[in-house]
């Protein structure tokens, strides 16, 4: 498993629970949003939550890397007013689900709203998740970690499932494969940075509601978060590739930020 420093498993997840190692396995066929993905084994994910307005509405995604902390995207605007739900399929049913209040945000403090560099935030938790089948956390890459280009990846999320269409009621899974920096410029030009990864153009993608949601890929046998989804096409065509911040890039600021507070 890829661990960092102070954030080892047992400090992430306690005892009873691996990082990135689901209770209820995922069904990737293949390795096999979200557009044209499919929906998601309920619980086998389970890390993914819905950041939510106090009416219930969600609005983004986020991951759970800790019983105490979510990571989920700067762009969403995320403040202790809003919940996060974790443990959430359906977002109909409220069966099993958990409401936590969030006590502080840490949006990145280089987070450039023009440019998207640095999309990223962390939330610490008030009320911390009771870690269980359903509710766990993903692991955290490496600062040194690499992963390569043609690397099968899966996002999920509970975006629109076309650009003209309504968010999805349950959650969606994809499989995509990462891409090169050099790839993904031929598609989005200047916009690429080296804090970003890309992802998809295979047929899927990310879409409105995706937003603050996991990219994650398979390492020594755990998922591992390597990207938080933040931007794509406007009008989320699958033959374009998503763009996520790059997690390696800001394991510093995340070990610190953790450790600080």
């Amino acid at each position: 498993m890829a661990f960092l420093g102070l954030l080892s498993c047992a400090i992430l997840i306690g005892a009873a629970f691996g990082c990135g190692i689901p209770a209820i396995p995922p069904v990737v066929s293949g390795m096999q949003r979200i557009v044209n993905g499919k929906v998601a084994v309920p619980g086998s994910w389970p890390w993914q939550v819905s950041l939510q307005y106090s009416t219930g509405f969600h609005f983004c995604g986020g991951s759970l890397i800790s019983k105490d902390w979510v990571v989920t995207s700067a762009h969403c605007k995320v403040s202790t007013s809003h919940q996060v739900v974790a443990g959430m399929f359906d977002k109909r049913s409220k069966e099993n689900v958990q409401v936590l209040r969030i006590a502080q945000v840490f949006d990145h403090p280089s987070f450039d709203i023009t440019t998207a560099n640095n999309d990223i935030a962390l939330l610490k938790l008030a009320t911390p998740a009771s870690l269980s089948e359903t509710v766990s956390a993903v692991c955290l890459p490496r600062a040194q970690d690499n992963f390569t280009a043609g690397s099968l990846c899966v996002t999920t999320g509970w975006g629109r499932t076309h650009y003209y269409g309504k968010a999805s009621n349950t959650l969606q899974q994809a499989t995509l494969p990462l891409l090169s920096n050099a790839e993904c410029v031929k598609s989005w030009g200047d916009n690429i940075s080296d804090l970003m990864v890309c992802a998809g153009g295979n047929g899927r993608a990310i879409c409105k509601g995706d937003s603050g949601g996991p990219l994650v890929c398979q390492k020594d046998g755990a998922w591992t978060l390597v990207g938080v989804v933040s931007w794509g096409s406007e009008t989320c065509t699958p033959s374009k590739p998503s763009v996520c911040a790059r997690v390696t890039k800001v394991m510093p600021w995340i070990e610190e930020t953790v450790a600080n507070n």
